[in-house]
């Protein structure tokens, strides 16, 4: 089966075709770094670290192009806020962003261009549209003409009179129109600024990103250009609208866009108390917990953030580790070799044919899980078959195999050895086990708990693992 994605421009589910033989040329929208990433940005990282890795297990040769917004009125804020340079409050947020990506285990893209190191070509682009008479100077700004671009409001599917109607747009005596945008603002005292034919200014921030993603993919037409739904208007519909009067070429084939994430039903918002950051949800959950509760929702969803959801996947994914365990301690010390089972190839196919379906990680989930289940009877009921552990052997295989390199789940081994003590609980509980002292077994069950250790009562006797 082909992947099919639903394109947000045509509004409907398309096969992925790729305009250059196997490759796929993908950009999404990354940060701007005016303070530390959130648990919606982990969301955005995390889905489209996942479709790029779908992709690539399918055989796709993918591009992949995420940029990051170092200059913005944002980043000026916050750097007078704190009394730094605007540099300096990017570079350190920069930083933070790549340890919030190695602490979630999610891969960084294969280009992170920043905004600031493209200036020279957004300045070269801004000229050509001025020559083609899409844009004007207005004392040292340069807008982009909404109206000479009659496809303009394609993606959000609005007409330019309904937009004027509905958005609100802040005056400025320097613009023709109200719903033209700019290209490059002319600096103010104090501000960052890059030398252009227009005057001292820096880019607006939508140029950025139809620049960054054509030169830095080198195509003039994307095959997936990715995003939350936030973003559709005004920033896509004004990367369309600039690429396109550029080249005369579709800017992007598909356009993908995630649903927003919201904490205990609000809108997160520092002003609510309720901003989430990376790192604040890394202290309380792993980051495969945080990945199960991104994978329980389609990525077009909207999804909600709360502490009992992302326990209540962290509990989802404790099926996993025991039955890695089972079948570590049946295959440890035996030669094993692959040997699939019809159990397997089905719930391995139900998982692909999900994934295919426009990245139904829920549906794909509900297989590996399925997969886990039929595993565990397995384990149960055929001791006497010839292939037993080879079978054992290949189901886990798969679901470690399709968990680590499609949804990024199991990449973290948890490495530490048991301490002399832990080793003597374990044994203690056994004994108690054996003795039917099952208050002392239970209250030994809670002391490893505590430990990060949960131990399984197993046909095959008593079992742990790490947690």
């Amino acid at each position: 089966m082909p992947v099919q994605i639903y394109n947000s421009l045509t509004k409907k589910k398309e096969v992925l075709v790729p305009l250059q033989g196997n490759r796929i040329n993908i950009y999404s929208c990354g940060v701007t770094v005016y303070d530390r990433c959130h648990i919606g940005h982990a969301r955005s990282l995390y889905v489209f670290d996942v479709m790029v890795r779908y992709l690539r297990y399918q055989g796709y040769d993918v591009r992949f192009v995420r940029n990051i917004t170092d200059v913005d009125d944002k980043i000026i804020n916050k750097a007078n806020e704190l009394k730094k340079t605007s540099q300096e409050v990017a570079f350190e947020n920069i930083q933070k962003y790549y340890e919030d990506l190695e602490s979630l285990s999610i891969d960084r893209a294969d280009k992170e261009p920043c905004a600031t190191e493209n200036i020279p070509d957004m300045i070269k682009h801004i000229g050509v549209l001025i020559e083609k008479g899409f844009a004007y100077v207005a004392n040292g700004d340069v807008y982009f003409s909404v109206r000479k671009f009659p496809s303009y409001g394609k993606l959000s599917g609005q007409g330019i009179e309904q937009m004027h109607e509905a958005v609100r747009i802040e005056k400025d005596p320097n613009k023709k129109d109200p719903l033209d945008f700019a290209l490059w603002k002319k600096s103010k005292e104090g501000e960052p600024f890059w030398d252009s034919p227009w005057g001292k200014g820096r880019p607006g921030w939508h140029i950025e990103c139809s620049v960054m993603s054509l030169k830095h993919l080198g195509c003039e037409t994307l095959d997936i250009h990715a995003g939350g739904r936030d973003l559709i208007f005004p920033h896509h519909e004004n990367e369309i609208a600039q690429a396109e009067a550029l080249t005369n070429k579709p800017f992007a084939r598909h356009w993908i866009h995630h649903g927003l994430i919201t904490i205990n039903g609000q809108k997160m918002a520092k002003s609510l108390g309720n901003f989430v950051t990376i790192q604040d949800a890394l202290k309380k959950f792993s980051p495969d917990e945080i990945k199960m509760f991104f994978l329980g929702a389609h990525y077009a969803s909207p999804i909600d953030f709360s502490e009992s959801a992302v326990k209540e996947a962290g509990e989802a994914l404790q099926r996993f580790d025991v039955l890695f365990w089972r079948a570590y301690e049946l295959t440890k010390e035996k030669d094993v070799e692959t040997k699939e089972a019809d159990f397997i190839k089905k719930h391995r196919e139900d998982f692909f044919k999900a994934m295919d379906d426009d990245f139904n990680t829920p549906q794909a989930l509900a297989a590996l899980f399925k997969l886990v289940s039929d595993t565990n009877k397995y384990i149960d009921h055929n001791k006497s078959d010839r292939d037993y552990l080879n079978i054992v052997f290949t189901a886990v295989d798969t679901i470690e195999d399709l968990g680590r390199n499609v949804f990024g789940l199991f990449l973290k081994e948890k490495e530490r050895s048991l301490s002399e003590v832990e080793e003597l609980l374990l044994e203690e509980r056994k004994t108690a086990r054996a003795k039917k002292d099952f208050k002392r077994s239970d209250e030994l069950r809670e002391l490893l708990k505590n430990k990060g250790i949960a131990v399984e009562d197993t046909k095959e006797g008593q079992v742990w693992r790490w947690i």
